[in-house]
């Protein structure tokens, strides 16, 4: 992947940023966390997709400093290996995150949310005790 490469997709209002951790290992981190930040201050929903073959060691420990350095930000950070899973990820995330996808998917959660509450035994037995204290 080239070390330049940024996508955004206004109407999911997201934005990636992709790298790749061998370039990185060869090119220097500082400069990298430069753009991250500039980037982050671009755009308030921002990913890192970073690429490798293989996560090693050597490819957690870059993931690892990189997560340190931005912990509380707006920043995500996504491991993949491939151009293809690449391009799959950008377009699930766009897709879910765009308005009313979005919405439908919050709306599909909360019913499955109520729907476990209502068939939990934690739950029965808590109205079973609220019965027997009225």
């Amino acid at each position: 992947m080239d070390n330049n490469s940024h996508y955004e997709y206004s109407s999911a209002g997201v934005a990636f940023i992709l790298a790749d951790t061998q370039d990185l290992l060869m090119t220097g981190e500082e400069e990298f966390f430069r753009r991250i930040q500039k980037f982050m201050n671009i755009h308030r929903n921002s990913f890192l997709v970073l690429s490798a073959a293989l996560h090693g060691p050597e490819e957690w420990k870059v993931m690892f400093r990189i997560q340190r350095r931005f912990l509380g930000s707006n920043l995500r950070i996504i491991p993949v290996h491939n151009a293809a899973e690449t391009v799959k990820l950008m377009l699930t995330i766009a897709k879910v995150t765009s308005r009313p996808r979005a919405d439908d998917i919050r709306y599909k959660m909360a019913m499955t949310k109520a729907q476990i509450i209502e068939k939990s035994p934690v739950w029965k037995m808590l109205q079973e005790y609220q019965l027997h204290c009225n």
